[in-house]
């Protein structure tokens, strides 16, 4: 959903209308006929794993008023243009009525010339011969599977119900039905073939169609190509098999491995161990692996952990026999200093795998064992969780420190890794949190910053629990400030730092109100000649459109983040993505019809004599949202601005 996070044809559009909200299938190739309307088709579920995805269907009807008249429906949907198919083994022809004899009929592009057809009849139910509930064998209700190879993308599907001579059974059977269902998504019962429109009636968002997607319209190509949609390490691209003359393809993540293939590291290894119920290991040890996992029998036990096989390698009569009490200590140790060794081995490996001998040669930064860090890692130490880690705040070495534990997969390679730990250790700039050391014999290497001391700015102006009343000077300050921070990392750390993710929740205020820009988490660090990044990460709330289009990340980006910090420090309004963002969008046409933007102020701040300041404000907010990123200012000289208004404004209050 949204710009840029979506293959062509498989944009999903949220309604808001419904309560709640439903998904829907947004690519306008695809469409439900339906009575001379044609809406979108509603997702029920997808399948990224498999290729497979569930929608909403309706139920064509014709129905009798009496002997001679009668009114119907029939259903169209089309998919050609599109990567969608229906799904010929999934799903089947259903007929339900007296005499229903329903055709299905599906051709490439539009209702011309000789094209397949699919057809049941049921028939009638009179006297012995009765219809039987969750029967469709003939009476009362039919059914039909497609042939083989028949259905493929790009078809177009009518559904249309008969016959159509006089109904003599109107008043207690007015009507007979047609629908193309998922297998087992309709069960027959006979009071469906009594009432006026029985069916639609108790589907009305429709029955359940199951369809096949691909990536693309030819078989798997080579890795690398433009079009090569699998684009997450350990995964791999497989043939579409749901139609034996049209080629396509989708991608899977390897055996061992989960979660969606065709974005940057989105498939990531299975714990087993934590599956139980899914992966046997009942008796033996589970030991998860990159790509699987280990069943190794408990001590003293042989066989196979996973076929559950493991027996006692010593007779029971042999047990009682030696007595092993001794014996048992004995290899209780050996294990132990065995345990130890693979431990200590492991240890080393994270070290040296997370640049532990280039980071030794860092004098700025400290490097912790993970026995220093483990008494604070506590869950009663927790004070922040997002989707790069978790957030721990405690004590060491006498100061109070933030420690930074990624999840799993989240932290950058190890080489990048290194560099940015480098390069952050080295930047030393008062508005800048300060990052003191790392933790590199784990997995994912933990990073131990500074404390401060009042949490961030977003809490401070929307946090209920949190919120603190500030004076237009001390906004004013903290906007400074925080510029500061932003033009060193731009412009005068040795190498150009791109923070990415400019927003209050990452403006962190010490006992003073004074900033301090955080969460180099995912920064982007580039060379001089380096201008764009590979992915598009940050909060949408603040990111800046031509980024989020183009995947194009530079110091302006940042800088249109922060005019959107602007706006939220004299507004105290949060930012809210969306179609509209009432935030950004009042204020741009308020400025737009060159109107003050007065009414939008904060009622704390918006006091008569600082009206002139908060316009200067606003108006510089609105140069850093320019469209056009080469008409935005730089941060150097929007922090240069926002002190000359601080250094004026405590020149009048002197004054006065």
């Amino acid at each position: 959903m949204g710009p840029g996070c979506f293959r062509d044809g498989f944009e999903v559009l949220c309604n808001q209308s419904y309560d709640p909200p439903r998904p829907f299938l947004a690519d306008s190739r695809i469409s439900n006929y339906v009575a001379d309307s044609f809406p979108l088709l509603e997702l029920l579920s997808i399948s990224v794993a498999t290729g497979e995805a569930r929608v909403y269907a309706s139920v064509s009807y014709r129905c009798s008023t009496n002997d001679t008249t009668a009114y119907s429906t029939e259903q169209g949907i089309k998919f050609y243009g599109t990567p969608f198919a229906v799904s010929a083994t999934r799903n089947v022809l259903i007929g339900v009525g007296l005499r229903v004899d329903p055709e299905l009929s599906y051709a490439p592009r539009g209702i011309v010339g000789d094209f397949p057809r699919l057809s049941c009849g049921a028939r009638d139910y009179i006297g012995s011969l009765t219809a039987t509930n969750d029967s469709c064998t003939g009476r009362g209700c039919c059914e039909a599977t497609f042939p083989p190879g028949e259905v493929g993308p790009g078809k177009y599907f009518i559904l249309r119900v008969g016959p159509k001579d006089p109904n003599r059974w109107w008043r207690t059977h007015p009507c007979i039905y047609g629908m193309l269902v998922e297998k087992s998504g309709y069960n027959f019962s006979t009071p469906d073939m009594e009432g006026d429109k029985t069916l639609p009636k108790r589907f009305p968002r429709g029955v359940p169609l199951a369809l096949d997607f691909a990536a693309g319209n030819t078989s798997c190509p080579a890795q690398g190509e433009p079009d090569y949609a699998c684009v997450s390490g350990n995964s791999s691209c497989a043939n579409a098999t749901y139609t034996d003359t049209t080629p396509g393809y989708f991608c899977k993540c390897w055996e061992g491995y989960a979660g969606n293939p065709y974005v940057t590291h989105g498939c990531q290894d299975i714990d087993e161990c934590k599956l139980p119920q899914v992966y046997n290991c009942i008796s033996g040890i589970c030991k998860n692996e990159l790509g699987g996992y280990d069943c190794p029998c408990k001590f003293g036990m042989e066989g196979d952990g996973k076929a559950g096989t493991c027996t006692d390698v010593f007779p029971l009569a042999a047990k009682v026999t030696v007595g092993a009490i001794g014996g048992i200590l004995l290899m209780a140790v050996l294990s132990f200093l065995v345990i130890l060794h693979k431990e200590k081995k492991k240890m080393e490996e994270f070290y040296r795998k997370n640049g532990g001998p280039i980071l030794e040669q860092a004098n700025t930064i400290k490097l912790f064992k993970k026995w220093d860090l483990k008494p604070i890692l506590k869950n009663s130490n927790l004070i922040g969780k997002g989707c790069f880690g978790e957030v721990y705040k405690g004590l060491l070495d006498n100061k109070q420190v933030a420690i930074k534990k990624p999840i799993n997969g989240s932290m950058q390679e190890n080489d990048q890794f290194t560099n940015e730990v480098i390069i952050q250790s080295q930047v030393i700039h008062k508005n800048i949190v300060r990052l003191i050391g790392c933790c590199l014999e784990v997995d994912a290497p933990m990073l131990v910053y500074e404390f401060i001391s009042q949490g961030s700015l977003h809490d401070i102006l929307h946090d209920n629990n949190n919120k603190v009343a500030l004076n237009l000077d001390a906004r004013l300050s903290i906007a400074a400030q925080s510029a500061d921070g932003l033009a060193y990392m731009h412009s005068q750390a040795n190498t150009r730092i791109l923070h990415g993710d400019v927003k209050p929740a990452n403006i962190l205020l010490d006992d003073n109100f004074a900033p301090k820009i955080s969460d180099f988490g995912i920064s982007r660090l580039l060379a001089r000649d380096k201008e764009h990044t590979e992915s598009v990460i940050g909060d949408m709330n603040y990111m800046d459109p031509v980024y989020l289009q183009e995947g194009i990340l530079t110091e302006k980006s940042d800088v249109y983040s922060f005019g959107i910090v602007i706006l939220e420090l004299i507004s105290s309004r949060r930012a809210i993505h969306s179609e509209n963002n009432g935030l950004v969008k009042s204020f741009l046409q308020a400025h737009e019809k060159h109107k003050k933007a007065t009414e939008f102020f904060d009622k704390e701040i918006a006091i008569t004599e600082d009206l002139e300041l908060l316009d200067n404000l606003a108006g510089m907010a609105m140069e850093c949202l320019r469209p056009d990123v080469d008409q935005r200012p730089t941060m150097m000289e929007v922090a240069e601005r926002l002190h000359k208004l601080s250094r004026s404004r405590k020149v009048q209050d002197v004054c006065h």
